[in-house]
């Protein structure tokens, strides 16, 4: 692992994806310092890249090919590092694949160049960043008793995996959140991780995977798909026929001996016992999830508790921000399909939810909640979403988007609006509701369209709540 730059130096690499949430411009400026010869291609122009641009100004070296892909960028190279959402059928990559030229991703390539760390992967439509963020809190509020260091990567904001290269050492621990573009990676170089977390799978991304359920779960399989007997997967109990059954549950295929490693299902009623604020029944189980981990690594039972105690929750993930004339105001700006912002509705519409900001009540379960929501269609089901919507919230504000005007056409029976912006939806969200009310934003959308991406909406909406 000392010798991570001889494995990049000279090397000719092409970089698919600069991007701006800061995760391409790590791995790129890392492999920069390494002295590779590296070429980087977006479809994004250079005054959408600047800030990215900017930040690697000092490496004269690098070629940019920018608002376009070139397939000759694709030939003569010796690595190709792609990033999440390259196309599945994108004529790029099956050219450097046509030419024998490895594709790279971040987390799987930094997995191959460190092989004695501990992996500790964790995917699933929802639920992967919060048993994500609870497994590194927990391992590293005890790397003492664990005698090693504790980091987290993959699908972070603004964190790339590959830098960590210049710190790890043998035996020390990356926690991962994978998602399933990530996972492509993995399966490209068939490696799993060592310890394994799959917490949930519904429809996503189907605008990606052209209504494939098989092909989102294919990728999203390559967690375990490769791992060896001494390895471990941890599931939530809705996952287990989905896996024990794999490849014949989706593909219809005869079933295979897929599954190598120990299978562990958490369960939720095992961490009753914990003080956990974080809202909902579904974040139990997820919880359920981080503390089997734990357990694998022999951490006790009272200094997991401790950890869980003071984990405060996760931002933009029915985020408690703060309460303006008796109105209590959630950011579940995470959440990016229907079934997300039902599992955030239900929680805060009944008793069994005690956490900071909401005291369980006699008609707790009536309609208060006043839900902001709306953005980019990913084609997912809407009927489900509709009925919680009908039944537990008094209003919904919908900002623009090709989702949104999807949604307009379904059968709301709650009082609803089309508003022009974020800007004018907290303000009529405001004008919606009343003390002891709730105001959620949960948009059950993508962001693109009105914003670069999920993070920028995030920092809006938390912005323009804390100047009211």
């Amino acid at each position: 692992m000392q010798d991570y730059k001889k494995q990049f130096k000279g090397k000719k690499i092409t970089v698919m994806g600069l991007g701006l949430l800061g995760r391409g411009l790590g791995y790129t400026k890392f492999l920069a310092e390494c002295g590779a010869d590296l070429i980087v291609t977006d479809l994004k122009s250079k005054k959408q890249l600047a800030t990215s641009i900017k930040a690697l100004k000092k490496f004269r070296s690098i070629k940019y090919v920018l608002g376009e892909h070139r397939l000759e960028d694709f030939r003569g190279r010796d690595m190709i590092i792609k990033s999440a959402g390259v196309p599945l059928d994108s004529i790029y990559i099956k050219e450097a694949e046509k030419n024998g030229i490895p594709i790279e991703m971040d987390v799987s390539l930094f997995a191959k160049c460190a092989p004695e760390i501990i992996l500790v992967g964790v995917t699933g439509t929802r639920g992967k960043s919060m048993v994500t963020a609870l497994i590194y809190e927990i391992l590293k509020k005890n790397e003492k008793f664990l005698n090693r260091k504790v980091y987290i990567g993959g699908n972070v904001r603004g964190v790339a995996t590959l830098p960590l290269l210049k710190k790890v050492k043998a035996g020390d621990i990356l926690v991962c959140e994978l998602d399933s573009w990530q996972l492509q990676g993995f399966g490209d170089s068939k490696i799993s991780p060592h310890i394994s977390v799959f917490t949930s799978f519904m429809p996503d991304h189907m605008n990606y995977y052209k209504n494939s359920m098989e092909k989102y779960f294919d990728d999203k399989a390559n967690i375990f798909k490769y791992q060896k007997k001494e390895d471990f997967l941890i599931i939530r109990k809705d996952v287990e026929n989905l896996i024990k059954n794999f490849p014949s549950t989706l593909q219809g295929e005869g079933r295979g001996e897929v599954l190598k490693g120990k299978l562990i299902i958490a369960n939720k009623k095992s961490v009753e016992k914990y003080k956990f604020i974080v809202p909902g029944e579904h974040q139990k189980e997820n919880l359920a999830c981080a503390v089997e981990v734990a357990i694998l690594f022999n951490i006790p039972d009272s200094k997991i508790g401790h950890a869980v105690k003071h984990f405060k929750g996760l931002e933009g993930r029915l985020q408690y921000v703060k309460t303006v004339r008796g109105v209590k105001i959630y950011n579940d700006n995470n959440a990016t399909t229907p079934e997300a912002t039902v599992a955030g509705i239900k929680a805060l519409s009944f008793p069994e939810t005690r956490f900071r900001g909401v005291s369980p009540k006699p008609g707790f379960g009536e309609r208060k909640i006043v839900l902001i929501c709306g953005g980019a269609d990913k084609k997912l089901p809407l009927d489900n979403f509709v009925k919680t919507v009908n039944k537990h919230c008094k209003a919904i504000i919908m900002i623009p988007g090709t989702g949104t005007d999807r949604l307009a056409n379904e059968k709301l029976s709650v009082e609803n609006f089309k508003v022009k912006n974020l800007q004018e939806a907290v303000k009529k969200a405001l004008l919606s509701s009343k003390k002891d009310d709730i105001i959620l934003f949960s948009p059950a959308f993508a962001s693109f369209g009105m914003f670069n991406n999920e993070y920028e909406r995030n920092d809006l909406f938390l912005k323009l709540i804390k100047e009211l």
